[in-house]
């Protein structure tokens, strides 16, 4: 069994790519932060599963088959990915549907990528 405890920061503004610039060590622990919510296997595959589902947003009912864990552990996954900002929670009758949120995963993208500083 893994731990399940992830220290979750809203996501929301970085630093300049790490390629044009070396971070500070705020930017850093920031960045690796919002990393380490996509660090686990299981909440990198249920936010693509999310990213790619027909309509761009998923039932909580359908995560649970396909990355094989029980509903208890789905959620907690899910409730990280929510409170790092990268995903939205809509509740509908007695089920969450999810969505991404794409600004915050931008600023992961351009946090990696060699474009310009973002303020």
């Amino acid at each position: 069994m893994y731990d399940l405890r992830v220290d979750v920061k809203p996501i929301e503004t970085c630093c300049s790519p790490v390629l044009t610039a070396p971070l500070d060590e705020r930017e850093a622990e920031e960045l690796a932060a919002a990393f380490k919510v996509l660090a686990d296997p299981a909440r990198l595959r249920l936010l693509s599963l999310v990213a790619s589902a027909p309509g761009g947003e998923a039932c909580a009912c359908d995560l649970v088959e396909p990355v094989g864990r029980s509903q208890p552990t789905v959620s907690h996954h899910m409730a990280v990915l929510v409170e790092a900002g990268l995903l939205e929670r809509e509740k509908r009758g007695r089920w969450a549907w999810y969505r991404v949120v794409p600004e915050r995963l931008a600023v992961l993208r351009d946090a990696l990528g060699p474009g310009s500083a973002r303020s």
